[in-house]
């Protein structure tokens, strides 16, 4: 019962964070599930792709409504990462816990530093008008074949990474999203959750068909995430591009310190 309740509670932070940051929760699951409830890592991997389903669709609802979510690029994106997913979970069990989350870390830090080094280099007024403190109304914008095509390529990779890390894929997503595609951060953010969630849905799948799938925990955790995530969304609008960037990359740099410390210090 102890457990139950302390992955509620986990699951308003995770949902909270990932409503605002646009991925699926992935990042602080593992490690949660790997270091807070001592799950092996395939079960770590496969639990987080189950509850980042629920937690992912309830800040993907309040993304759309809030027009900070590119629905075609995230169908785009999602669809071609569920394609890919299985291969990173068929991948992910036939390798060493420790490769596992070597892998997971190393990516992560990848992206954090491709973060904070965006986010530093952002002025205090961007190009599209939504700077620090803008007040202006958010516009979908409208995006080219080459666009749809980096979103497509975004999304096979996260697919592949995603799977074998058990983290979404919304780690390379939004950085791809964001130079590659030339999306803001707002959009990327709701445009990568609502991806992240059509490719957990696929990997979860084949994780629970491999018994990696602690249904009872990931339920847990979603009934925490999923209120926080949908009311976190809406934070999105206010919070200054820089600032999410930022934000975006320490935290994942603090999840790729707990990973390889896990693994290397307390040794799994």
């Amino acid at each position: 019962m102890f457990l139950v309740v302390a992955a509620v509670l986990c699951g308003v932070v995770i949902g909270t964070l990932s409503g605002i940051l646009g991925v699926g929760g992935g990042s602080m699951m593992v490690p949660l599930f790997r270091l807070g409830f001592g799950m092996s890592a395939l079960a770590a991997t496969g639990t987080s792709m189950f509850a980042m389903i629920f937690t992912s669709i309830g800040g993907s609802v309040s993304h759309v409504r809030n027009k900070t979510c590119i629905v075609p690029l995230a169908l785009v994106a999602g669809g071609c990462g569920a394609l890919t997913s299985p291969i990173g979970v068929w991948l992910a069990s036939r390798s060493p816990a420790w490769m596992v989350m070597t892998a997971a870390a190393l990516v992560v830090a990848y992206s954090a530093a491709t973060m904070i080094r965006k986010g530093l280099a952002v002025p205090k007024t961007s190009a599209l008008g939504e700077g620090e403190g803008s007040t202006q109304p958010i516009k979908t914008p409208r995006l080219s074949r080459r666009q749809y095509l980096l979103g497509a390529v975004a999304g096979i990779a996260a697919g592949v990474a995603g799977g074998y890390v058990g983290l979404g894929g919304g780690f390379l997503m939004v950085p791809i999203f964001l130079s590659g595609v030339g999306i803001t951060m707002k959009h990327a953010s709701g445009t990568s959750l609502f991806a992240v969630a059509i490719i957990a849905a696929s990997a979860a799948f084949t994780q629970g068909a491999l018994g990696n799938v602690d249904v009872a925990i990931g339920l847990a955790v979603a009934a925490g995430s999923i209120p926080a995530a949908m009311l976190s969304a809406n934070l999105v609008k206010r919070i200054p591009e820089r600032s999410l960037r930022l934000g975006f990359g320490l935290f994942l740099l603090v999840v790729a310190v707990l990973l390889a410390v896990n693994e290397f210090v307390v040794g799994g």
